[in-house]
């Protein structure tokens, strides 16, 4: 599986991020495009609660996330 961003947009200032598991960025369209026009719901990583309707979404982008692991700080000797 890998992580997919992504980002409803309201307005250019305004906008909601959401990830997903799904196997390909074709299955993540899918998903996008099947949602058009309905309420949809998710909780994001702050464990913030999100429900939308896409119907009021300008722009919507889907993209591949590679997540950094910040847990692991290096420090200059």
């Amino acid at each position: 599986m890998k992580e997919f961003k992504i980002t409803y947009f309201f307005d250019e200032v305004h906008y909601v991020r959401r990830f997903i598991f799904i196997e390909s960025q074709q299955e993540a369209e899918k998903l996008v495009k099947n949602e058009r026009d309905q309420y949809i719901s998710f909780t994001d990583s702050r464990g913030i609660y999100h429900e939308l309707h896409t119907k009021h979404v300008r722009v919507i982008q889907i993209a591949e996330y590679h997540r950094i692991d910040k847990s692991t700080n290096e420090k200059d000797t």
